[in-house]
């Protein structure tokens, strides 16, 4: 008989369990799923760890009951990320476990999703591509591990990390190459097509859990070379992982919207450092935590500041919509005109989908909110619903108002689905699509194919949301209009500026990539505000300055960590009661530390979502107190009790903070 230290998915902070096995019965489990009895019921959890002997215990040891799998599906290094991962996030080791591998009881055939090709460069580098690639090699030959490459849209990011990975690669490495959304990934694949044979896997939300685990075994192996995916490929089992790229770092989906609310940045980071495998992110709008790393040394700088070939910055031109009327204001229909005259593509960008975001009786003045979360209903005119974009409650829309029965219903402010009927009316020989998260419920063929077909001029107008502001390239467009710049300043959020930034200066780059003739007009009301101005003067050093003292002064990230503890219930009164008990509990450990500030325990910006009241305790730590906070919390996580029908959650450098 020998004994297995099964890790459990479940939400007790320590959920490490010992169970008995018969040898003859069941072949080595060590790192393999398998099947216990858990307080009656069966549960599934992986095994960490094989013992002879244990010591001397007062209750009866349950057996194994089923083993999942012939190999394992984890290794000792995941065992150490999910540790790590632990205790910095925390959540139970078996949660952190179970992010790692799909949720299959075996693997299944995964045809490699690239045709075989050779190893040749795309295309001739240009001078600051190869002065990049060099200092990388010097650099990690040196023993560093940490690179940034910072460089403006359209300067070849994407053929500086494929040649980084061919010569990797060629070296006998593996390569993890993470991108924020999947779509990315379709114009990636044609780059690294003919370069990587069929040694690489995509790992994309599509694929089958086995189809998932089979990707995993080819790695574990040896038989893959380079795995390209999105946030969860950050755990993929390599067996020689050499180096990490990571695209877009800035993005905001490399941060998990549900517990463990790990970052993939912070996770490449770890992975990094167990396998002495350089990590290099990059993006032309670098997050505020990577720019200061940058400035201190910490990350290794490589510069790109040009754009390749015939590519040049565009002409930015600023609209002040103060007085304007309609949602198209005359500078920007005078571009399209003379754009769409020339047979050129249009970009229309507006960063909220639906026809309008809230629908008010003009009588009594009701506005129709969601009945399970504190905001107002988004009205879909094409389906004639109303449908909350935060817990997904639908209702058909009524011909009078609920509260006083009258007919005179209006709808404010316009989502992507107003603008594509406006859009249709004023061009109504153009060809135009939209692609936002509706859209894309069509599935990831039709995203693609959009993307496809305007890329090569057969879509005249494309319009959607942020989906298609980042990454990529479309070879035909040159116009840009930014419907409302201002939708996200007014956001109660230290991060309101920074965001607006990079997702100005991130759509502004769809033109001008391989041409000189590229027109970005912006649309606002608030011409003199600093993020807007950086773009319009192509000025991003400026603004990272500026914005940089103000977080300075304030103490905001990155100067300090923020951790926000978020507690649900569906009773208002004890959502409230445990929050005011967490800061009084946390209080006790933090009074006379100057470097750590407890904030008021208050509700959250929405307070309802899904029926459930929120309210949180948010900490702000300066970096010399951060491992305190975290042994504190790690306190707090065994012994604090909270009351039946209420949750607790941590959120470590929360990105979200409503």
């Amino acid at each position: 008989m020998k004994y297995a230290t099964v890790a459990l998915a479940l939400p007790l902070y320590k959920s490490t369990f010992t169970y008995s096995f018969d040898e003859t019965a069941f072949a080595d489990p060590l790192f393999k799923r398998v099947s216990v009895d858990f307080n009656h019921r069966a549960m599934k959890g992986f095994v960490i760890e094989v013992k002879d002997e244990i010591e001397d215990i007062s209750y009866e040891i349950k057996s194994i009951t089923k083993v999942y799998d012939t190999e394992p599906v984890i290794n000792e290094e995941l065992v150490r990320l999910a540790k790590d991962m632990s205790y910095l996030y925390k959540n139970s080791l078996g949660q952190c476990l179970s992010l790692m591998v799909p949720n299959a009881k075996k693997d299944a055939d995964a045809a490699p999703f690239f045709d075989s090709g050779d190893f040749k460069p795309v295309k001739e580098l240009t001078e600051d591509q190869r002065r990049a690639i060099d200092v990388f090699f010097q650099k990690r030959d040196e023993g560093k591990l940490l690179f940034y490459l910072y460089g403006v849209t359209g300067s070849g990011k994407s053929e500086v990390y494929l040649n980084i990975a061919e010569r990797v690669i060629k070296e006998g490495g593996q390569v993890l190459y993470l991108v924020p959304e999947i779509t990315l990934s379709e114009q990636i694949s044609s780059n690294v097509r003919a370069r990587f044979k069929d040694r690489v896997q995509i790992l994309h939300s599509s694929l089958t859990a086995a189809q998932r685990l089979k990707s995993a075994r080819l790695l574990k192996n040896g038989d893959c070379d380079i795995i390209i995916g999105a946030r969860s490929a950050v755990f993929a089992p390599f067996k020689n992982l050499k180096l990490i790229i990571m695209d877009e770092e800035h993005e905001s989906s490399y941060k998990s919207g549900s517990a463990p609310r790990y970052h993939a940045r912070q996770i490449a980071q770890l992975r990094s450092k167990y396998n002495n495998a350089p990590l290099i992110m990059g993006s032309a709008t670098p997050s505020f935590e990577c720019y200061k790393m940058m400035k201190e040394g910490r990350l290794v700088r490589l510069c790109l500041p040009h754009r390749i070939g015939k590519g040049a910055f565009a002409k930015i031109r600023i609209v002040n919509t103060l007085s304007q009327k309609g949602i198209i204001s005359p500078v920007l229909r005078e571009e399209m005109d003379r754009e769409l005259e020339k047979g050129n593509g249009v970009i229309l960008f507006l960063n909220r989908r639906g026809y309008s975001h809230a629908l008010t009786c003009n009588t009594c003045g009701h506005v129709f909110f969601c009945p399970n979360c504190s905001i107002s209903l988004t009205y879909h005119k094409k389906s004639r619903m109303l449908v909350c974009h935060s817990c997904g409650y639908r209702e058909k829309l009524g011909d009078t108002c609920p509260q006083c029965n009258s007919h005179d219903l209006s709808s404010n402010g316009f989502g992507t689905e107003k603008i594509e009927e406006e859009i249709r009316m004023l061009y109504p020989f153009a060809k135009v699509k939209r692609l936002d998260a509706d859209a894309a419920e069509k599935g990831r063929q039709y995203v693609s194919d959009t993307l496809k077909e305007f890329e090569s001029g057969e879509i005249d107008i494309l319009l959607g949301t942020q989906m298609i502001a980042k990454g990529l390239n479309f070879p035909k467009a040159t116009l840009v209009g930014v419907l409302n710049a201002d939708q996200g300043l007014f956001m109660p959020d230290f991060r309101s500026n920074e965001r607006t930034f990079e997702l100005l200066e991130q759509v502004s780059g769809r033109v001008g990539r391989f041409r000189d003739d590229g027109i970005v007009v912006i649309q606002t009301t608030q011409i003199a505000n600093d993020a807007i101005r950086a773009v319009e003067l192509n000025d991003a050093e400026t603004f990272y300055y500026k914005e940089m003292e103000k977080r300075r002064k304030l103490g905001f990230p990155p100067f300090t960590r923020l951790i926000n503890i978020r507690v649900r219930s569906r009773n208002e009164e004890k959502a409230r009661t445990e929050a005011e008990n967490i800061e009084s509990y946390l209080s006790q450990y933090f009074e006379n530390r100057e470097a750590i500030e407890l904030y008021s325990a208050t509700s959250c910006l929405i307070e309802m979502i899904n029926s459930y009241y929120r309210y949180h305790v948010l900490l702000s730590v300066m970096p010399e107190e951060f491992s305190y906070v975290l042994k504190v919390l790690d306190s707090f996580k065994i012994y604090y009790k909270t009351q039946s029908s209420v949750s607790v959650e941590i959120d470590l450098d929360p990105l979200d903070m409503s």
